[in-house]
């Protein structure tokens, strides 16, 4: 940490590339012998794996201010471009703060994702913006041409429309927009490095807010959500429902052209492999379920208790950018009885990690 050139400190945040469609599936897609649906996932894979490789090698460690408490009266600054199947960012404006809706409903759906993001960050946790400091809030809709996936790029938010046989328009479920913008509270917080444990662990804690905003905006307590992420992403004919299941994980998916999903559910069955930066979309299927069991045992609204302990552990400063399952466990029972004591919340934290194997006594 350093100072600003004031007393004020500031804090030095490295972005990473995040995408919503993993890799192995990707690689399913690929090698397809319906040769246009494997040149579509073809291309997303090249065009990410470029994207990723820029972004390790112009990547700045950029200087933040340390988030101070949000006012009431905090608004979002939301700006939503059209990129025009082109991969020039940002794009045109279509629509900025405050503007009507236009005829446009991916536009549309875009703006809403972003606000209701920022109001589950807000209302739950006093947080103004993704930085905590109001930052604007910019996403580019109708990028490149058969674009399967949607990413934060460390900057803004880019949605592709899908290919329309496997995927449809990424703007279509909240949870994945809230899901990305999440890397970017992250990338502002503990800064997990995007690799092995740690890596999962930014992919869960993305999945863990993507569905609570889900959850927030929908009014729905943690027995009536349905605790998937991507449901809604997958085109018609697709078998499946989603592209993860926090609540059974290993079970969003079977379908000859996407695989089987591969989440396991407790560490029991971690996979150790070099691809996807050491299965971090794989993993992130353990402390997934983890957050499940604590939310569903506490019950009532998952964005109160169970979201709260989550996120003073991301916010709380104690969480170390290359952490383990064990070391962000272990947070979370501190968490829990630092704000809410000798109640049944840390007790229920314990039992959660203790059933997917993760000891955090």
């Amino acid at each position: 940490m350093t100072t600003n050139g004031g007393s004020e400190p500031v804090i030095h945040r490295t972005p990473v590339f995040c995408t919503i469609v993993p890799p192995h599936i990707l690689d399913h897609l690929a090698a397809h012998e319906d040769r246009a649906l494997a040149d579509s996932a073809l291309r997303t894979l090249q065009h990410d794996s470029a994207q990723r490789t820029r972004r390790r090698v112009t990547a700045v460690r950029t200087a933040t201010a340390v988030a101070g408490p949000a006012t009431a009266t905090a608004q979002p600054r939301r700006t939503i471009y059209d990129a025009g199947h082109r991969t020039d960012l940002p794009g045109t404006e279509v629509r900025a703060e405050g503007t009507e809706p236009g005829q446009d409903a991916t536009v549309n759906r875009a703006y809403a994702g972003l606000g209701a993001t920022f109001d589950l960050y807000l209302k739950a946790y006093e947080r103004d913006s993704i930085d905590g400091n109001g930052l604007p809030l910019n996403a580019s809709v109708h990028y490149d041409v058969n674009y399967d996936n949607a990413f934060w790029n460390g900057d803004q938010m880019v949605f592709g429309d899908g290919d329309g046989e496997i995927f449809v328009d990424f703007t279509t479920s909240v949870d994945v927009i809230g899901h990305e913008l999440t890397h970017g509270v992250t990338q502002y917080t503990a800064n997990l490095e995007y690799y092995g444990q740690s890596g999962a662990l930014n992919e869960s804690v993305s999945d863990v807010f993507g569905s609570l905003i889900k959850q927030y905006s929908l009014g729905q307590t943690a027995d009536q959500a349905d605790w998937l992420i991507g449901e809604g992403l997958l085109a018609p004919g697709v078998h499946g429902v989603a592209l993860r299941s926090m609540k059974a994980p290993g079970t969003a998916y079977d379908d000859t052209r996407l695989g089987k999903d591969p989440q396991p559910a407790t560490m029991q069955h971690y996979v150790r492999t070099s691809r996807d930066n050491g299965g971090v979309h794989i993993n992130s299927g353990i402390p997934n379920h983890a957050f499940y069991l604590l939310a569903t045992a506490l019950g009532g609204n998952a964005w109160e208790r169970a979201g709260q302990i989550w996120y003073d552990v991301l916010t709380g400063g104690e969480l170390r950018s290359e952490a383990t399952f064990v070391d962000f466990a272990k947070l979370t029972v501190a968490a829990a009885r630092a704000r809410y004591q000798a109640g049944e919340e840390s007790e229920a934290a314990l039992k959660a990690w203790a059933q997917v194997g993760v000891q955090a006594s």
